[in-house]
């Protein structure tokens, strides 16, 4: 080769270099990556073959790709195709390097190894390449072992090329000079590409468990919505696809980049992580009078009280010379009309789907009987109760009291960072009460649905504000600045009447519409809720299909919803066996359910 063509050689070869250099570091699938790597170096150094190791972090060098034309060998990768051999050991047993295998000593010395026939190789143990030969026919001869370093120095794996070739006859020949400097180099660069890939992949890890590790303890938060904050992803996801791969109209454009769908995983998982900031005693408020504790055992103590007045009124009257008969009967009568009156009041804090208006008079007309408190009722308190008591003159002993009140220290006051502010930077648009919670007794046993106040239902739909508000903090990258939109709209309507910003269906992306769905159906179907019976398949579709008549939820995507079998195939999986009945989804479809 004359000196200009030598030269001409030595400039391709350079620019390639710099052209694999570029394309590795663009490279974002691990395997492509890994195959990119061998087969450029095969490609540099005309090599017939080659390996590629990665270390793994019990030190051992782990098969990744394989390849070895002239006998049509190709494993690992994108092949699809499981490298049947082991990883090598960088230690044996007691610890003692393992210098034998010039893969391993190139790995644990860091400098490169250049053989021009194994054969003839004393310093290196070439007994299973050998095995290798005599069962395919083929000569491992030329070898060059060189390791991949990252930015701190540390090896991170090997590549190994087999059987450098001449370009002109074919013939095996040793790599050459000229070529060991072109594959160390392109080692260099693919140890800072894969070094990247594996920074990458590390910090996605690290992400996912985090976002997992939040999403799990909310769900142990509280018994009443275990499982929710797993389930939703996994369904949302499935409705999506179906989404993305529907041809028919209004998602036959609708399409998710890989990134996208990542996007899509955070935000699901991440959809309720404003519940960390709910109280748990809100979340699982099981009764109307229910706080921390049943505030209807401290009632029961005030009946108790009054009832013992009845018995020590009619003894002390008695005692007095009147009609013991008379006395007795009138006390009976009134233990009795006590009696049924503490049976209503607990039977009231039960709650429930409607309290008529003559329920709710006799509350207040119960309230109204007095009984006697002889103990100072501010020993003992905290120093928030205190506050709350010291606008409040202290009544002097015995005090006649009710028997159910409504207290000003009841009253629990917003403080300034409660405040909604009307033109926040978020958009928010709730009807926020005045109090950030009332605990008087007469106003939660009067509660007409369910047992939560006005107050403690603001602070359950706060939650979804705090999401948004905590992921909008978050510094996410370009390719996921749409999580807190994904998370924060599954409260939502098609029609401005859902929370926290009253948006509409145009206000909203496919995927924050799709999450709604997932929440509510989940919501329905859920078994583990101990406050409600699971519902069947039939009755929660039906549920929602009248949600879609009120434009509650998307009508499209609870169309596809229904017809891609989604709900079917969730319901496989995560209901119990009695929840599923049958569904006819064509009354479904057309309105008729």
């Amino acid at each position: 080769m004359t000196g200009t063509a030598a030269t001409a050689q030595s400039v391709a070869r350079f620019e390639r270099l710099i052209e694999i250099g570029i394309a590795l570091s663009s490279e974002r699938d691990h395997d492509r990556l890994m195959e990119r790597i061998l087969l450029e170096a095969k490609g540099l150094s005309n090599a017939d073959g080659g390996t590629l190791y990665l270390k793994t972090e019990d030190n051992r060098l782990r098969f990744e790709i394989m390849r070895t034309d002239s006998l049509g060998i190709a494993m690992g990768g994108t092949t699809g195709k499981t490298i049947p051999f082991p990883p090598l050991a960088l230690f044996d047993a007691e610890g003692a390097p393992n210098h034998r295998n010039v893969a391993t000593h190139v790995a644990l010395t860091g400098a490169a190894i250049e053989i021009p026939d194994a054969y003839a190789a004393a310093d290196f143990d070439f007994s299973g390449t050998r095995k290798f030969d005599e069962g395919t026919g083929y000569r491992s001869k030329s070898f060059l072992t060189v390791p991949l370093k990252n930015h701190e120095g540390d090896v991170i794996g090997v590549l190994q090329l087999l059987n450098a070739r001449h370009p002109g006859s074919g013939a095996v020949v040793p790599f050459g000079g000229d070529v060991r400097p072109l594959i160390e180099a392109l080692a260099s660069q693919a140890a800072v590409a894969l070094d990247n890939r594996q920074l990458i992949d590390a910090q996605r890890r690290l992400i996912d468990s985090f976002i997992t590790l939040i999403a799990k303890a909310i769900d142990a938060k509280s018994p009443y919505t275990g499982g929710h904050c797993q389930r939703v992803p996994e369904l949302t996801q499935m409705l999506t696809k179906a989404a993305c791969e529907s041809t028919e109209a209004p998602f036959a454009d609708f399409a998710l980049t890989e990134e996208e769908w990542y996007e899509l995983h955070i935000a699901a998982w991440l959809h309720d992580c404003g519940k960390v900031t709910t109280p748990e005693y809100v979340v699982d408020k099981a009764t109307k009078l229910e706080t921390i504790y049943n505030r209807l055992h401290e009632i029961r103590t005030r009946f108790e009280v009054i009832k013992r007045d009845a018995e020590i009124d009619c003894l002390k009257a008695v005692a007095a010379g009147g009609d013991e008969a008379a006395l007795r009967a009138e006390r009976d009568r009134r233990l009795a009309e006590i009696d049924a009156d503490f049976a209503f009041i607990a039977e009231c804090n039960i709650g429930g789907e409607f309290m008529a208006p003559e329920k709710i008079e006799r509350v207040r007309r119960i309230a109204g009987t007095n009984w006697r408190r002889t103990l100072d009722d501010r020993l003992g308190l905290s120093v928030a109760e205190l506050k709350r008591l010291s606008s409040i003159p202290a009544r002097p002993l015995p005090a006649e009291e009710p028997l159910l009140a409504d207290r000003p220290e009841h009253i629990v006051p917003r403080e300034p960072g409660d405040i909604l502010d009307l033109d926040n930077l978020h958009g928010f648009k709730l009807d926020m009460p005045p109090h950030k919670y009332n605990f008087g007794e007469v106003y939660n046993l009067c509660v007409a649905r369910g047992t939560l106040t006005a107050e403690e239902r603001y602070k359950i739909n706060d939650h979804i504000v705090q999401t948004i508000v905590m992921l909008s903090e978050l510094p996410f990258p370009k390719h996921l600045r749409r999580v807190p939109e994904y998370a924060g709209g599954h409260h939502e309507t098609m029609i401005g009447t859902g929370y926290p910003k009253k948006l509409r269906k145009d206000d909203m992306s496919l995927p924050a519409r799709a999450m709604a769905i997932a929440d509510i159906f989940e919501a329905l179907t859920a078994s583990d809720r101990p406050y409600k019976k699971a519902k069947s398949l039939s009755e929660s579709l039906k549920i929602m299909a009248s949600m879609r008549d009120t434009q509650h939820i998307d009508a499209d995507l609870f169309a596809l919803f229904l017809k891609s079998g989604a709900y079917r195939k969730y319901a496989e999986t995560h209901l119990k066996p009695e929840q599923i009945d049958a569904v006819d989804i064509a009354p479904l479809l057309a309105g008729k359910a």
